[in-house]
């Protein structure tokens, strides 16, 4: 699976003759200055919940590029009620796709939308496919849900938010690994602004201590996972 990284907490990856992005928030990063969005190609943009640091390009992208919106049901009424009506609405549950199966599962957070209104429960994703299995957290703390993911899904790879604050940071990450049953974490959410800028060679260090692999990827370069 490729993953390009877009700063903060966005991402696409290439996965069963489909690209996927995760939580469009770009421009209004300082730290993703390079990146053009214009240049950014979809077929589904995934939703973790509603802040602007997670939304902030959502409907410029999806207009570019025709995607299918992927979140819950308020997240996709407040995008259609902008005037994109390509969406399909989740709550905590399971759907097949033609890239493969999408569990929409909780995270422990808040959401509100950028005009204020209601953002609905935030969550994360735990993707399935024929190639591989992934989970995106969203932003979240450590929470006890995480344990039952490998009842049905056997991970190869997790993507958490390690910059903490507002989110599990490095240390929470660990055992969010270990709840989740995976070694090899993809961090996000770090950097992007004063309260979550962290000490990469610590982090590092800290999953390496417990057998496990960080890899904080780079802004714009894309690796194969």
């Amino acid at each position: 699976m490729k993953f390009t990284f877009y700063g903060h907490a966005c991402f696409a990856v290439e996965v069963s003759g489909k690209k996927l992005l995760f939580d469009p928030f770009i421009t209004g990063n300082e730290l993703a200055k390079n990146i053009d969005i214009n240049k950014i190609e979809a077929d589904y943009i995934l939703v973790s919940h509603g802040h602007g640091d997670h939304v902030g390009d959502l409907l410029a992208i999806a207009k570019n590029t025709g995607a299918t919106v992927i979140s819950n049901a308020e997240i996709t009424t407040w995008v259609a009620q902008q005037g994109y009506e390509k969406v399909h609405p989740m709550n905590f549950g399971a759907r097949e796709f033609d890239f493969g199966k999408v569990h929409y599962v909780p995270a422990q957070h808040s959401s509100g939308l950028p005009d204020g209104s209601y953002g609905g429960n935030p969550g994360g994703f735990v993707i399935r496919t024929s190639e591989i299995s992934f989970y995106f957290s969203g932003d979240t703390c450590l929470t006890m849900d995480m344990q039952l993911i490998p009842r049905y899904a056997k991970l190869d790879v997790a993507i958490m938010p390690v910059g903490g604050n507002f989110t599990m940071d490095a240390e929470e990450a660990v055992i969010a690994a270990d709840f989740v049953q995976c070694n090899k974490v993809v961090g996000v959410h770090f950097d992007t602004f004063g309260y979550i800028v962290i000490d990469h060679d610590k982090a590092k260090a800290t999953f390496a201590a417990a057998g496990k692999e960080l890899i904080l990827p780079e802004i714009g370069k894309t690796i194969t996972l």
